[in-house]
C-alpha cells in the first residue's frame, strides 16, 4: 500500500485516512494524511475504534459497485467510534460516549465528521470491533429477515454464504426466530455451523441444487442470495409455495469486466418477471439504502433496527464473529484477507497503534 508524503508534524492536527485511487489491486490503496476537519452544524467529529472491510469495498476497488462515488475517494461503509468534538446545534454532552454509524463511505480513517442524526449508541461491555461487525451486516440482516421476508418459527430457511459477514449474522437471527436454517459454505466452516444447529452444504462442484433439495425437500420459505448471476434461477425454484427470495448482491459478477450497474438491473429485472408469475412465491431486491429520500423515516428505520440487533449482542444471543483485527495502515491487507474467501465473519480495520 502507497504512502503520500505528507508533513506530519501537526500531530494530532491532520487525519489519517485509505484512500481508493481508482481501479487497483489492494496494494494501490494509498495512506494520505490531510489538516482536521472542523465539525460544522449538526456534525461530530467521531475518533474511529473500528471500521469494516464489506463487499461493498471488494467491489468499489474494481469499479463494480452500483452507485459508487468517483475516483479517488475514502471507502468504508460503517464505523464504531468516540465523539472528540461537536458542532453547533449538537449537544456537547456526546463527547467521549461511543457510537456506530452506517456510511456507505468515509470509514477507513482515523477520525471523520459524521452527521449527529445518523448516530447509534453502542450498549455497554460492547466492544468496537464486535459492534462494528454488527453495523451494516446486521442492520441488512434484521432487515431481510424481518421486514422483507417476515421469516417466523418453525419456517425453513437458505442463507448462501452462510459464513460470511451477512450470513453468519443472519443465521443467528434466523435460529433466534426459530427457523430452521440451511447454509450454504465451504467444508472447513461446516463443523461450526453444525455446532450452531445449521444444516451445512458445500457451495461448490456440480449437483448444488440437488444438494440443497436433499437437504430440504419441501422446499424452503426464505432463499437469501448474495450471489445472483445464473445460480439465482436455483434459488427460486427452492422456495416452497408463499416463499419468498431475496436477492442482495451480484457477487458471481464481481470478477466480470464491464458495467457496475448491468449485473443489478439484470437481476433486478428478472426478479420482477417472477413477480409476474401466478406460482404463489415472492421476489425482491434488498437495498440497505431504500427510502432514503424521507431521510427521517429511514433514520428511524435503521436506528431502530440497529439498536435491536446491538442489543442481542450486549445480551449474550448473538455473537460476533470477527475474523482478523488489523490496523488502518494495512488496509491492503485487511482487503486481500476479506477477499480470500477463507475467513469466517467480518474483517475489521483498527486505529494505528
Amino acid at each position: 500500500m502507497k504512502n503520500a508524503e505528507n508533513d506530519s508534524s501537526a500531530g494530532n492536527a491532520t487525519v489519517t485516512e485509505v484512500v481508493l485511487p481508482g481501479v487497483v489491486e489492494p496494494e494501490g490503496l494509498e495512506v494520505r494524511t490531510r489538516p482536521l476537519p472542523v465539525a460544522g452544524p449538526g456534525e461530530v467529529l467521531l475518533e474511529m475504534e473500528a471500521t469494516g472491510v464489506s463487499f461493498a469495498e471488494q467491489q468499489m476497488r474494481r469499479g463494480k459497485y452500483y452507485d459508487q462515488p468517483a475516483f479517488p475517494f475514502v471507502p468504508g461503509y460503517d464505523v464504531v467510534g468516540s465523539v472528540v468534538a461537536t458542532g453547533p446545534g449538537v449537544d456537547p454532552g456526546l463527547v467521549g460516549r461511543r457510537y456506530a454509524a452506517l456510511l456507505k463511505t468515509g470509514g477507513w480513517a482515523d477520525r471523520l465528521l459524521v452527521p449527529a442524526a445518523d448516530l447509534v449508541p453502542v450498549p455497554a461491555g460492547v466492544g468496537p470491533a464486535e459492534a462494528e461487525t454488527l453495523v451494516v451486516n446486521g442492520i441488512t440482516a434484521w432487515q431481510m429477515l424481518h421486514r422483507a421476508a417476515r421469516v417466523r418459527a418453525g419456517q425453513t430457511v437458505l442463507v448462501h454464504g452462510a459464513n460470511g459477514g451477512v450470513g453468519s449474522t443472519l443465521v443467528q437471527l434466523a435460529l433466534l426466530a426459530g427457523a430452521r436454517v440451511v447454509g450454504t459454505a465451504s467444508p472447513r466452516h461446516h463443523e461450526a455451523l453444525r455446532a450452531l444447529g445449521v444444516v451445512p452444504v458445500d457451495y461448490r462442484g456440480p449437483g448444488l441444487a440437488d444438494r440443497l433439495r436433499a437437504a430440504a425437500p419441501h422446499g424452503v420459505d426464505a432463499v437469501f442470495d448474495h450471489v445472483g448471476g445464473d445460480g439465482i434461477v436455483d434459488s427460486f425454484r427452492l422456495l416452497a409455495p408463499g416463499g419468498t427470495l431475496v436477492a442482495y448482491g451480484t457477487a458471481a459478477t464481481r470478477d466480470t469486466p464491464g458495467s457496475s450497474r448491468l449485473p443489478v438491473l439484470l437481476l433486478v429485472g428478472r426478479l420482477a418477471l417472477w413477480k409476474l408469475l401466478p406460482n404463489r412465491r415472492r421476489t425482491t431486491f434488498y437495498n440497505i439504502w431504500a427510502g432514503r429520500r424521507n431521510a427521517a423515516a429511514f433514520r428511524a428505520r435503521t436506528r431502530a433496527d440497529l439498536i435491536q440487533v446491538l442489543t442481542l449482542l450486549a445480551d449474550g444471543s448473538l455473537t460476533a464473529t470477527v475474523a482478523a483485527r488489523i490496523p488502518l495502515d494495512r488496509a491492503a491487507d485487511a482487503l486481500r484477507l476479506a477477499e480470500s474467501g477463507t475467513v469466517a465473519g467480518k474483517v475489521v480495520l483498527t486505529p494505528v497503534p
